[in-house]
């Protein structure tokens, strides 16, 4: 597939980026700063000019494909990432603008030239957990997709505001629009330098739901995307199989969720950030766990 991706640069998506090569896609990365990762294309666009996206949308990826001399080739899917990563990075009013009208005009852009398939970054965020003033917590356990989102800051009223557009450009377009509520990223060397402190305050990751998503396994989660075709509209929650902290579900659910109803019975380890539905319509399979690669390193 031809690819264009936005926030390919970031902590998430380069791992994303280099999934996609290595599957043998063509990735055009659009971003304030390049990727240098060989195999990829880059150019340098503001998601929030409506103007570049429709350039980058309907332009060269790279020098190559002046040489059939058949015109401009078009992107077979869209994957979007960029955004102000979180609050307390620049003003609420500027990371609220940038991340739904950066949203806004990548899907219209994509859409107006003919793609069919858009994958864009939501946000665990959304539940209302992640960034509340104070303790809430979630309303049941495990957290799937239908739990509501009751966000009270700018990044995750972003993401919310994001997933409603997203759902009315796919209301009109029936394309195919899927969004990935992302847990929190870790790379490879996070888990040496971060998770040892985890072990020893496991309230570290109350904000998470003690969940994580390694960032391989998140590109591996997108080019699902890419590959499932036909659900239309979706959300889907994206965290690895486990919990972040060397504690049972059971121990976890007494220390930090004793008044929580519970939807099920959970699994030794389970994540509370439900991958369930990932799992069965698109064929989402992790594979880094982080006790595996601790005990490699140890």
């Amino acid at each position: 597939m031809r690819i264009l991706f936005t926030g390919g640069s970031g902590k998430a998506g380069r791992h994303a980026v280099a999934h996609l090569l290595k599957k043998g896609h063509r990735v055009l990365n659009v971003d304030l700063s390049p990727l240098a990762l060989d195999g990829v294309d880059n150019r340098i666009a503001d998601i929030t000019d409506a103007g570049q996206m429709f350039d980058v949308m309907s332009g060269y990826a790279g020098f190559d494909e002046l040489e059939p001399g058949t015109g401009v080739p078009r992107f077979d899917a869209v994957v979007h990432f960029a955004a102000v990563p979180r609050i307390l990075l620049k003003s609420d009013n500027e990371c609220f603008r940038v991340n739904t009208i950066g949203t806004y005009n990548v899907i219209d852009a994509a859409l107006k030239f003919g793609v069919r398939k858009i994958v864009f970054a939501s946000s665990e965020t959304t539940y209302g957990v992640c960034f509340a003033d104070g303790m809430r917590k979630p309303e049941y356990l495990p957290l799937d997709e239908t739990h509501p989102t009751v966000p009270e800051d700018s990044y995750a009223m972003s993401k919310v505001v994001n997933e409603a557009t997203a759902q009315c450009f796919q209301r009109r377009s029936g394309a195919d629009i899927y969004g990935l509520r992302i847990n929190n990223v870790m790379e490879p060397e996070d888990y040496a330098k971060l998770f040892p402190s985890f072990m020893k305050d496991p309230s570290l990751r109350r904000r998470n739901f003690f969940a994580y998503i390694d960032a391989r396994d998140l590109g591996h989660l997108v080019e699902r995307c890419l590959q499932v075709n036909g659900l239309g509209f979706e959300v889907f929650n994206a965290a690895n199989d486990t919990h972040s902290v060397d504690r049972t579900t059971a121990q976890l659910v007494d220390e930090y969720y004793p008044d929580v109803p519970m939807k099920r019975q959970m699994g030794t380890y389970e994540t509370f950030y439900s991958n369930t539905k990932a799992r069965k319509l698109l064929g989402f399979d992790p594979q880094y766990d982080w006790r595996t690669i601790l005990d490699e390193k140890l």
